[in-house]
Parts: C-alpha cells; sequence; structure tokens
C-alpha cells in the first residue's frame, strides 16, 4: 500500500541554522525559541540522526550548527542537509546568517573575543577560514540573513517576520532599496538597477529629499520611461511570487539600486511595496542608505 505524502500542515518544522562566528546565529537561535520553536544550539551533528528518527516533537525544530563544535563536519552537514531535503515528513529550511569581513572584525574588537580559528593568528584569516568551511554550506541555503547592517533589534524583527508561527505558509517579500557606490545587497533574489530613470539629484530643490517624499516620487514617475517600468515588474512579480510560493519557498528579497540609494530606487521601492501589499503579499520595506544616514545602522 503506497502512503500519501504528509500534507504541509501534518509535516514536522524544522530549520537549522548556521553561519559564521560572530554573525548572528546565536541571536537567531534566541529568537526562534522565543517565536515558540525547540530550539538546540550547538547540537553535535552525531546527535542529529538519534534527535530526528526518535518520537514526533510537539513544536517545530531549530537547530544551531556551530563549527566551534570538535564534531563539525562540512561533509557530514550537507549530507545532512541532502537527506532532510529528501524527506516528504519534514518542512526543511536551511537559515545562514551571515556578515560582511569587516563588520565581523569590528564586533569581535567591540569584544575583545579571539576568533574560534585564528588562536594567535590574525582574526581576518580566522575569519577568512571559516567562511571558506562553509561556503558550500551557504550555497545550498535556502534563506540567507546578511546580518552587516543589522542592530540585534533588527535582526529579531527579521526572524520574527521570516518565522512566526502565524505566518507560516506565507510568502514573505523584502523590498529594499540602495546604492551601487555601496555594493549590492548580498541577500537579494532580484534586483532591478533604477539608474536609466531621470535624476531628482540633479534639481536643486530635490537634492536633499529622498524618494519618501511626494515631490521626488512625482518627479520620477514622470519620466516617459517609468510607467512601463513598473508595470513589467508588477506583471513579473504576479507571475514569479505565486510560482516560488508554490514551491514552497517562505522568504524572497528584491532590491532596487540606483547611483545615491536616495531618491529613485527609493522611490520604486516604496511604489512596489505598496503594490504587492494591495495585491496582499506580506511585505517588509527598509531603505539601506537612508537609514544609513540617519545613524539607525551601526
Amino acid at each position: 500500500m503506497i502512503k500519501d505524502s504528509p500534507t504541509a500542515s501534518q509535516k514536522q518544522r524544522l530549520i537549522l541554522v548556521t553561519g559564521p562566528s560572530g554573525a548572528g546565529r546565536s541571536t537567531a537561535i534566541n529568537a526562534l525559541e522565543d517565536l515558540g520553536y525547540e530550539a538546540i544550539d550547538n547540537l553535535p551533528l552525531s546527535l542529529l540522526p538519534r534527535l530526528l528518527n526518535g518520537p514526533a516533537h510537539e513544536k517545530p525544530l531549530a537547530l544551531g550548527l556551530d563549527t566551534r563544535n570538535r564534531e563539525f563536519s562540512t561533509s557530514a552537514l550537507m549530507e545532512a542537509i541532502e537527506d532532510l531535503s529528501e524527506r516528504p515528513e519534514y518542512d526543511f529550511d536551511v537559515l545562514y546568517t551571515d556578515c560582511s569581513d569587516d563588520v565581523l572584525l569590528r564586533r569581535f574588537s567591540e569584544t575583545r573575543r579571539r576568533h574560534p580559528m585564528a588562536g594567535t593568528d590574525d582574526p581576518l584569516r580566522g575569519i577568512a577560514r571559516e567562511k571558506q568551511m562553509l561556503h558550500t554550506v551557504k550555497d545550498c541555503a535556502s534563506i540567507l540573513i546578511d546580518s552587516s547592517e543589522l542592530s540585534l533589534h533588527e535582526l529579531r524583527a527579521e526572524m520574527s517576520r521570516l518565522f512566526s508561527l502565524e505566518l507560516h505558509q506565507k510568502l514573505s517579500v523584502t523590498l529594499q532599496s540602495f546604492s551601487y557606490k555601496r555594493g549590492l545587497p548580498r541577500s537579494a533574489d532580484m534586483v532591478f538597477d533604477c539608474r536609466f530613470l531621470r535624476n531628482p539629484h540633479w534639481e536643486a530643490d530635490l537634492r536633499a529629499l529622498s524618494g519618501l517624499d511626494e515631490a521626488v516620487a512625482r518627479y520620477v514617475a514622470d519620466d516617459p520611461r517609468y510607467a512601463a517600468f513598473f508595470q513589467q515588474i508588477a506583471d513579473l512579480c504576479a507571475t514569479l511570487l505565486p510560482a516560488y510560493l508554490e514551491e514552497g519557498k517562505s522568504h524572497f528579497s528584491i532590491a532596487f539600486g540606483c547611483t545615491g540609494g536616495r531618491h529613485r530606487s527609493v522611490t520604486l521601492t516604496e511604489a512596489t511595496s505598496q503594490m504587492l501589499a494591495l495585491a496582499g503579499w506580506q511585505v517588509s520595506c527598509r531603505h539601506r542608505e537612508l537609514q544609513r544616514a540617519s545613524g539607525m545602522l551601526q
């Protein structure tokens, strides 16, 4: 007799959390515990089969895997991820918390902690070793959170938005604006370049404003190419987001970039956010360069 595959409501929710030291893995695990998950941090890989093949768990599971554990092995972790991805009884995600090298270095310096893989060596070398060890895990992660520009409060808020049990089974969409001068957001799934639109920076009365201001938004929207561009974004979202939801994806990140990350990208981010919210999608919005200028990013 062939058994039916478990329905979404019957599946055991399971999140494996890993990432380089100092990138927010422990904060992520603590946030998941606060959200109602049964959280186990620094789990030895040898205990993973016993945990998963034992009695069913009443709560969803969040398991933190740390490179500092003496049993840690990249190949063993990849085998476990492959196995769990193929087991129909699990609703499974790999969460990878990442961070830029310079921010990691600053965090270790501020806390006066030694990087676990540096020893007496340069801490940057320890950071590089650990990231090299984890690069195949990062490549297969289903959810990536870059904590480089997130405060502790913002990281916990992002965890709540992504993993709240009340909101599970929905696709959450993150929209963000950015400046190409400062680089692309590393967690973006899809990026739109807005630099072809006319630039409010060159208008003296608009330069100090942002895309959050009506005058700037109207100026950008009056570009003859804007309407067709925005319609294509709307059509693409209408096609892709339901497809990703159907495939079980829980998070999708869209980024809009322009030269300074202040006018055009902010305008498109806000307009797309309103459009998706009206269509019923769960949307969050952030403006990287505006937050940086206001001191919200440390």
